[in-house]
């Protein structure tokens, strides 16, 4: 067997690889298409313009619902491990919500483009990103909370750098993009999609850009630590049959034929 055929492993593998994909195949598209800047553009830039505005919004949407998936299963491993402390299990039930409101926040990203939906658009970046930053400082602590007994040092240490990294990115992002679209290099750059070196403001552009892809991968970075926990999880379904057929049969009536079946047989 392999490692990522080992309990639900394969949850957090598949929600790292496919949202992986969804960014680079649009950023191919758009780059072949001559839509963006090859050197680092912005990721929503990449799924501003179709084709690759399509296959950024259905593989994003697809993102989400396995980035769900992948919360609520960490959810119910957390509360199953320590039903009865009250303190965990309260961080436990604030970062699933924080998680869900994430993946909410990347539907909105998926299906509102920057260029056309600009404040809706930043309200889903704020979401996910942002959210999601909690999201990761609430599992961070419920590790160190569970150390030594059931989770490693290592596991902590490792979810605190990559939230050092994702916090870093954050900041950033928010003063580089500040200060690019403070009105000092123009207006309307929301909707500019080529950058030439020699204009004002192209190293704003590059920091904020370059931060950007750092943060949603610090993102991918802190679920592929779900791995090794989601290995020592199991799936199984319970099949509870109330019935002998598929028909809604009233009870009584069903009484009464099996008393005339068996009275018909004697």
């Amino acid at each position: 067997m392999w490692w990522f055929q080992q309990g639900l492993s394969f949850l957090p593998v598949a929600l790292v690889v496919w949202s992986a994909a969804s960014f680079i195949f649009s950023y191919i598209t758009a780059i072949i298409l001559h839509h963006v800047d090859p050197f680092v553009p912005y990721i929503s830039d990449t799924g501003t313009i179709p084709p690759e505005r399509c296959l950024f919004g259905i593989m994003l949407n697809i993102s989400a619902f396995m980035g769900m998936a992948t919360m609520y299963v960490r959810y119910k491993q957390v509360h199953a491990l320590n039903p009865e402390k009250s303190k965990i299990t309260k961080l436990n039930k604030i970062g699933l919500t924080l998680g869900l409101m994430s993946c909410f926040g990347l539907c909105i990203i998926a299906n509102f483009q920057k260029c056309i939906l600009y404040y809706i658009h930043v309200i889903g970046a704020c979401l996910t990103f942002g959210v999601g930053a909690v999201y990761m400082l609430v599992q961070t602590i419920l590790s160190y909370l569970m150390q030594p007994e059931i989770h490693s040092k290592d596991i902590f240490w490792i979810r605190l750098t990559v939230l050092l990294w994702c916090s870093s990115s954050i900041v950033s992002m928010f003063i580089s993009s500040v200060i690019l679209y403070s009105g000092l290099y123009g207006t309307n750059l929301v909707q500019k999609l080529h950058w030439d070196p020699q204009e004002k403001g192209y190293t704003a552009h590059i920091i904020s850009t370059v931060s950007e892809w750092s943060l949603a991968f610090s993102f991918l970075s802190f679920f592929l630590t779900y791995i090794r926990d989601f290995q020592k999880i199991s799936l199984r379904a319970v099949v509870s049959l109330h019935g002998q057929t598929l028909y809604n049969t009233p009870q009584s009536f069903m009484t009464d034929e099996q008393t005339l079946l068996v009275a018909g047989s004697i």
